[in-house]
């Protein structure tokens, strides 16, 4: 059995992996000049290697397509990962939100658990390699692909596994949209998910690197149907909003996201009254104290000297001299901070691509396709992706593994 998998990524060398240990002659072909290339940077630097949770957990987060995932998981699930790793003599450590990382901290171990994986089971990895096209014959079915350069390599089988869009300068140029729609298959629209967002204001610009911590932040649609709610912590950019809770609503936008409301709870542990009565107190005792002074009792002293302005009150008026009216727009900016955002930034800076193959084309329990005979899909450049913290890697992982097995076998 002749297997070339398209990508040397996550998906594609866990791809090769299962396929060589069912005894196939496996070759992973990818057009960079090193494998894993795109690893190397997962969990900033560190290797975010997957997650330590079950299935029903990890099924949660997944903003789209979850269900199609179960066979995947349970076939190649994180305890699983977790034990590749250490069988490959790279202990991990699982960390925060139950994210597992390498002992080492090194992304680049998971590469190198995969690469030594690999040639142990008989696969091979070939760089500079850049596939134009996936060959098929007269009965529909696979029998190979085609290089950039004119040289065709024959194959029984083949997977692809060439990663989305994002982060480009790693060699995600999205071929393997192209090469789904030239053998058939419907691509869903490809948009950058877990990405930073951009805001027209210029306050979040003058507290660039200030972070939020124990804030709520909940995204609506031009409906007001709430489309993510979530307490955790975000990150002023110079050029908008980021961080944690950022890039995780950002899962969760329309297409469209014109009319969207972005909603900012600084104060998630009190309520409206409870806020007021404390706003009361501290400008009874402020006395001839400014606004904007006493709002560092209750906010980080940089973003206290611009709240007030963003919510309509004048930060150099005196505590004793703030009306009723005045204090209710303050507490309403505690509670209720409307954020002006005005678009994504642009998909190579986003950590995952949304969108791509459409999975209603694909076998869920093989990972084939339903349209070529012989053809399989792994990783990013399915239409499926998750929350930050493993989630989306353990996606490669599972993917790759169960469309290598199945690919050998079947």
């Amino acid at each position: 059995m002749r297997i070339v998998v398209i990508g040397a990524g996550a998906a594609g060398l866990m791809a090769g992996v299962f396929a060589a240990r069912e005894g196939a002659e496996v070759r992973v072909l990818d057009h960079n000049e090193k494998a894993g290339k795109k690893i190397y940077i997962t969990g900033k630097g560190r290797g975010n290697v997957t997650n330590n949770c079950e299935t029903d957990e990890f099924l949660r987060e997944v903003p789209r397509n979850p269900r199609f995932l179960y066979s995947a998981l349970n076939f190649f699930g994180p305890k699983d990962m977790m034990a590749f790793m250490e069988n490959e003599g790279i202990p991990v450590v699982t960390q925060r939100g139950r994210r597992v990382f390498p002992a080492s901290e090194k992304a680049s171990d998971i590469t190198k658990a995969l690469l030594s994986a690999l040639k142990k089971a008989g696969g091979r990895v070939e760089t500079g390699k850049d596939v134009l096209r996936v060959l098929t014959g007269e009965d529909g079915a696979v029998k190979g692909v085609m290089l950039r350069s004119g040289e065709e390599i024959p194959a029984d089988r083949v997977i692809i596994a060439t990663g989305g869009r994002s982060y480009s300068a790693t060699g995600s140029t999205g071929d393997g949209y192209r090469m789904a729609k030239e053998t058939g298959h419907r691509v869903k629209e490809i948009l950058p998910s877990l990405i930073p967002v951009e805001s027209p204001d210029e306050w979040p610009k003058k507290l660039q690197g200030l972070g939020l911590k124990n804030v709520r932040l909940t995204l609506k649609d031009a409906k007001g149907k709430t489309l993510y709610t979530e307490l955790g912590e975000m990150l002023m950019t110079h050029f908008g909003f980021s961080g944690p809770l950022i890039l995780e609503a950002s899962c969760h936008l329309p297409e469209d996201m014109a009319g969207c409301e972005w909603v900012l709870d600084l104060k998630p542990g009190m309520t409206e009254e409870q806020v007021d009565a404390r706003l009361r107190r501290e400008m009874e005792a402020g006395g001839k104290k400014k606004v904007r002074t006493m709002m560092g009792a209750l906010l980080p002293s940089s973003f206290a000297e611009v709240f007030p302005g963003i919510c309509g009150v004048d930060g150099e008026m005196e505590c004793n001299q703030v009306k009723g009216a005045q204090r209710a727009a303050l507490v309403a900016g505690l509670k209720r901070l409307k954020l002006n955002v005005s678009g994504r930034r642009p998909i190579e800076e986003a950590i995952v691509t949304r969108g791509g193959v459409d999975v209603r084309d694909i076998r869920p329990q093989s990972m084939e396709s339903k349209v070529v005979k012989g053809l399989y899909f792994a990783g990013e450049v399915l239409d499926v992706d998750c929350h930050t913290g493993g989630y989306n890697l353990q996606t490669a992982f599972s993917t790759g593994a169960l469309a290598g097995h199945s690919a050998a076998n079947e």
